[in-house]
Parts: structure tokens; sequence; C-alpha cells
């Protein structure tokens, strides 16, 4: 008969992680599977550097393709931008899997929701419903599977495109112009500042984007650069009032080599 595995149960022996693991871990790691018994967190793929930003007749996100378990890469290709459904789209970092399951739930919510209504929420709601699930992530965030999207559409009662960011909490905000987010967040950032302004085409939308994203490569080792031997390009979908779409490699590699070519 196995011996039971009394443990002390106050909140000062849980410290401010809640998990039971860990406790087990800290206490009678022999107790624990072998494949539990190392010290740290597991580590999962974590999905890097995504942004966002409005032109002239909607907005345009874009990713990197990278993601990380520590100090490897896990997957050279991963796809980080989806349209959410016909006006709206979504960019994922944090824990890759958790992320992923997070925008096929909400795919399915928004398509639900129009099947039942025969109309569809509105680009508010629907930034709102992201939030609730974000928020509803959060016991799951507290113990390292953070989903920290960006989100965005055209907002058909305004005519124009909208951009939302949020936190680990479900907490949301409305960024006027652009946002990126992943732990490549601030170098793009930086290059968003110096290259948006009011009134981009499409076609200069993508070519900020792109930038972006190598500027965050060169700065952030865990956000992957487009490869142009491999023909590893960023995702980009664009959505506007006729639609979500996304772009042809051929698109983002011609706007890739032309930021290359300007620099060289």
């Amino acid at each position: 008969m196995t011996d039971r595995v009394e443990l002390p149960l106050s909140g000062a022996s849980f410290g401010a992680n809640p998990s039971f693991v860990e406790l087990l871990r800290r206490q009678r790691p022999e107790a624990l599977p072998s494949a539990l018994q190392m010290s740290g967190a597991l580590e999962v793929a974590q999905g890097t550097t995504v942004l966002g930003l409005r032109f002239a007749d909607g907005i345009v996100m874009a990713g990197d393709r990278r993601a990380t378990a520590g100090y490897a890469i896990a997957d050279a290709k991963m796809k980080k931008v989806f349209a959410a459904d016909d006006l709206s789209a979504i960019a994922i970092a944090g824990a890759a899997g958790q992320a992923v399951e997070t925008v096929r739930l909400f795919q399915l919510e928004l398509e639900h929701y129009e099947k039942l209504t025969g109309d569809r929420l509105s680009l508010e709601g629907k930034a709102n419903r992201l939030a609730q699930m974000i928020r509803a992530n959060f016991p799951l965030a507290m113990q390292g599977l953070v989903v920290v999207p960006l989100f965005g559409g055209y907002d058909v009662a305004r005519s124009e495109g909208r951009l939302f960011y949020y936190d680990a909490t479900g907490g949301r905000w409305e960024e006027e112009n652009y946002q990126a987010t992943g732990s490549g967040a601030q170098p793009a950032k930086n290059s968003l500042k110096k290259r948006w302004r009011p009134g981009l085409t499409h076609e200069e939308a993508l070519r900020v984007a792109a930038e972006a994203l190598i500027d965050a490569a060169e700065d952030d080792v865990a956000t992957g650069g487009p490869d142009l031997a491999r023909g590893i390009f960023p995702v980009v979908v664009t959505v506007t009032a006729l639609g979500a779409t996304e772009s042809s490699d051929e698109d983002v590699a011609s706007a890739v080599r032309a930021v290359l070519e300007a620099r060289s």
C-alpha cells in the first residue's frame, strides 16, 4: 500500500505559485513522477513578436514565424496571425499551444454567434469577448501559460480600422495608430514610431510592418527574421471593408527585399 503524502497546506507553503506540482517539488520531490522531478518550470513553446498598425483603408497585422522553448527554436514556421472572421484578425504571443486554442475557440464563438443571431457581433463586442476569454485563462497565466494577443478589424459603424491590445488579466485598451506585443515588442514599436504616418497605402503599411519585424529580430534573439534562402517570411493579414485577407509570400517577400535593399 502506498504511503500517504502529507503536506502542510498553509498559504506560506504554496508561496507565490499556487501550483500543487510546485508544492510537491519543494516538499516531497520523491512523490512526483520521474518526468516531473526536475527543478524549474516546464518549458513550453512561446510565440514571440506580433504587431498591428492602421493604414488608410483598415489595419495590417503581422507576426514573425519563430517559436522558442527556452533557448531552443521550437518552430521556425509558426503562424501567429489569423483572420478571426470576415472583418477582424487576431495575432498571438505567449504560450503557443494555449494561444492557438484561444484563437480557435474565438473563431468558433464568432461563427456561432453569427449563425445564432443572423448578424455579426460588433467589433467592440468581439474585443470585449476576447478580453473575457483572456481573463478566464488567468489561472493558467499564473503558472506561466500566458496568452497576450492583439486584435483588430474594420468597424463598419465607424468606417475605419481599429486596434486593441490586452494584458494577461484580460485588461483591454484601444490603440490609435500601432501596437506590438511579445518578446520583441519594444524594438518593433520603436521602428513603428519612426515609420508610421497617417494615411499609409497598403503597400507602404506592408513595408512598415516588415521593417518593424526585421528591427525586432535584430535586437531580440527570440524573434525570427525573414529567411530569404528558405522562403520563410512574416505572416500578414489585412482587414478592410472588403474583408480579411492574408498577403501572399510574394507580396511579403517584395516588402522585405525593399527594406533590405534600402539598408544595403
